[in-house]
């Protein structure tokens, strides 16, 4: 009777996994790109990161915060100082005057990244209640970080390119975003990007695809920014310890050649 009802639990336990999985395999995923950055020697574009810092500063900045850099980490970027400089000479950043007043001024290399928002309740406030996550982490905070936004982004589905079936079974209309790598696909946030949005500095064709590939590489960059000195150093630990190991055997076989 016991053997009958650890069967039966087995059964039921794999019908229910059968049933997840399949349930699981009708959510669409953001297909995988290749990121230079992914990887045991992976590092960052540096260009594409400065482009997707130009699409940051002009589309995403206008809701998303970056709280964790301050505009000097930008020259880790290949950025001189004066280069620095030049893009944030416009940037108007809350400070107090010599008799605690409150002002704005500009932006200098060592300021934070300036906020949308005074506080989280405006942010809310401004965004149909719901405040935008700040971006500083945001790749490293989302499993499959770097696809998963990369398809966000690009994943929007105009309302008439959606299927009866879609707008029936997700309640879907004309006033809602429909976004087919969101969770639950009603996504709040309008879609951000759009072709020719941003004009690259450097005269690299802005299409959606490329947009949204260059704010990933540049939002990866600002998830890990030291990602590739522990990466460089990993290298050289383990080529040390394999040096070592290597070492210690010459030392055993030295040390007990005459034991045999």
């Amino acid at each position: 009777m016991r053997k009958l009802l650890v069967t039966g639990a087995i059964a039921v336990a794999a019908l229910a996994t059968g049933a997840v999985a399949i349930a699981a395999g009708t959510t669409e995923h953001p297909p995988h790109k290749h990121w230079h950055f992914q990887g045991p020697f992976g590092t960052y574009d540096r260009a594409a990161a400065q482009r997707g810092y130009q699409v940051y500063h002009e589309v995403c900045s206008a809701c998303h915060s970056l709280a964790l850099l301050s505009y000097r980490n930008l020259m880790e970027l290949g950025l001189t100082e004066n280069q620095v400089k030049d893009l944030i000479k416009d940037i108007q950043v809350p400070d107090l005057n010599d008799d605690g007043q409150p002002i704005e001024r500009p932006a200098r290399p060592s300021d934070r990244f300036k906020k949308p928002f005074p506080n989280e309740a405006a942010a809310a406030a401004a965004n149909n209640g719901k405040a935008p996550p700040d971006l500083s982490v945001i790749v490293k905070a989302r499993e499959n970080g770097p696809d998963y936004i990369h398809g966000l982004l690009v994943g929007y589905v105009p309302f008439d390119k959606l299927t009866p079936e879609q707008i029936k079974e997700y309640a879907v209309t004309k006033d809602d975003n429909f976004n087919k790598y969101f969770p639950g696909h009603k996504i709040a946030m309008a879609p951000p990007l759009a072709d020719d949005k941003v004009t690259y500095v450097d005269g690299t064709k802005a299409t959606t695809d490329q947009e949204a590939s260059d704010v990933v590489e540049f939002l990866a960059w600002a998830s890990e920014p030291h990602m590739e000195d522990r990466k460089r150093t990993g290298v050289r630990v383990i080529l040390f310890l394999l040096a070592m190991a290597g070492f210690m055997y010459a030392v055993k076989r030295s040390v007990w050649s005459d034991k045999h």
